[in-house]
This record gives C-alpha cells, sequence and structure tokens, in this order.
C-alpha cells in the first residue's frame, strides 16, 4: 500500500520528481503532465505497492520527459524579462531606488511597433518580483471589474462581488450566490480575452448552465466569442508560465 506522497526517478541525467494522487476509484496507474507547473502526477488505486508504482513511473520515464520537454520554460518577474500585459510585450527595467513603486509605460499610436514596452520597478532588487506580481495583480482586478460591471450594465443587473485568483483548471468561474472568480492572469491576454470572460460568467448570472440560451447572452455582450475562445484553445496555457513557480488553487 502507498504511503509517500510522491517520489523521484531519474532519466537522460535529469531527476523528475512525481506526485502521487491515491484514487479509491481507480483501476489503474495513469499519468499526466500539468502543463501550467510542469508538475507530473501519478494516479494510483488507493492499495497499490510502492514497488508497482516506481516501475510503472519509470517505464515511462521517456514520455514524461519528451512531455516536459515541449513545455515552455518560466519567465520569472525579474530585470530583462518580458511579460505581456493586456496582451503587449513589456520589458521589465528594475531601478534602484528607496522607495518601490511600479510604472507601466502606455502604448500609443505612434509607437513602433517592433519593440516591447517597458514595465518600470522601483526599489531594491529582492522586490522586484513581488511588486511586479502585486501590480499586475492589481491591474487585473481593476481590468476585471471594469468589465464585469460594463456587463452587468448591458443586462440591467447589480454588479457581484469578484474575487481575483489563481487558478489552473478554469480562468473564471460563477458561484451558486453570483460571486464571480477569475484568474489574475487573465491580464498577460490580449483585452478582448479578459471581456469575454468577463463576459461568460456574467451570463452565468442570469443563465447557470451552457444552454443555447446561455450563449446567446454571451455572444450578445461579448460579439469576439468565438475568437475568444479559439485563442484560449490556442494560447491559454501560455499564460501560466509567468511569475515564479507556485502552488496552484484547482
Amino acid at each position: 500500500m502507498i504511503e509517500h506522497d510522491d517520489l523521484a526517478i531519474n532519466h537522460r541525467g535529469k531527476t523528475y520528481r512525481i506526485a502521487l494522487r491515491h484514487n479509491q476509484r481507480a483501476t489503474r496507474f495513469t499519468l499526466r503532465i500539468r502543463t501550467a507547473t510542469q508538475e507530473v502526477v501519478l494516479t494510483a488505486p488507493t492499495r497499490s505497492r510502492l514497488a508497482d508504482v516506481r516501475k510503472f513511473a519509470s517505464e515511462h520515464a521517456e514520455w514524461i520527459h519528451s512531455k516536459l520537454s515541449l513545455v515552455p520554460e518560466t519567465v520569472p518577474f525579474q530585470h530583462g524579462s518580458i511579460v505581456p500585459v493586456r496582451g503587449i510585450d513589456h520589458q521589465i527595467v528594475h531601478l534602484r531606488t528607496e522607495r518601490g513603486l511600479v510604472s507601466l509605460e502606455r502604448p500609443n499610436a505612434d509607437s513602433p511597433p517592433q519593440r516591447p514596452f517597458f514595465l518600470y520597478v522601483f526599489g531594491h532588487e529582492e522586490h522586484v518580483e513581488r511588486r511586479t506580481s502585486d501590480f499586475l495583480k492589481t491591474l487585473a482586478k481593476t481590468d476585471i471589474r471594469f468589465a464585469v460591471k460594463k456587463h452587468c450594465n448591458m443586462l440591467n443587473i447589480q454588479p457581484p462581488r469578484v474575487t481575483i485568483r489563481d487558478t489552473v483548471s478554469r480562468w473564471g468561474s460563477c458561484s451558486s450566490t453570483g460571486g464571480l472568480n477569475f484568474s489574475w492572469r487573465l491580464i498577460f491576454a490580449p483585452a478582448f480575452i479578459l471581456d469575454y470572460l468577463a463576459a461568460h460568467e456574467v451570463a452565468h448570472i442570469r443563465e447557470m448552465n451552457h444552454s443555447k440560451r446561455f450563449w446567446d447572452i454571451v455572444e450578445t455582450l461579448c460579439p469576439e466569442t468565438h475568437s475568444a475562445e479559439k485563442w484560449l484553445d490556442e494560447h491559454g496555457t501560455s499564460l501560466h508560465r509567468y511569475g515564479a513557480r507556485r502552488k496552484l488553487n484547482l
């Protein structure tokens, strides 16, 4: 019977850590890669022997290696890194000062499209990651609240409580009480993606399902619904690569 929460296997000179998940309903071993975190998850029946689990993981080491090699590298919030803000590339520039502020260069019609804009982070170097993260989360919350209010006004309903989180399995959700939850990482996507997700969750206040009536409401609120869905299918995973690796809320 398994008593460990994870294990490690070596392959091609690298060590891969695998998170074990025990599932009473599982009848066989399964492996999956959480692209957002580069985490390898092995699900096993509850009463599996650790030796059998290790054997299964070792036999699939090449599969793990090949899948992880396709996952984009994480982009840290540090001087010189380029991160998209509202879908537009910005280069983080650290300026050492006593006062810690963050300032975003605003694109305009005369800006050369070839170069990234700048995200200035002031203060001591050890605070760059946190200040950048805090700034982007605040910016995301501001944009999301604005979009939610706009769509609520279109439906003539009161804007609900909005919560910002760091989730993997969904970009937004609507609770049974009408509260809306969103991933702050939508700030990395083009503006119409964030607008679509806000419209999607606001529509759930009226229709807690995915019926034709629901989608009619979404498309009325956001005419770019189909384009946004396509963009998320193709590029959504990449939004998780920015910032420090963290434990995730599923």
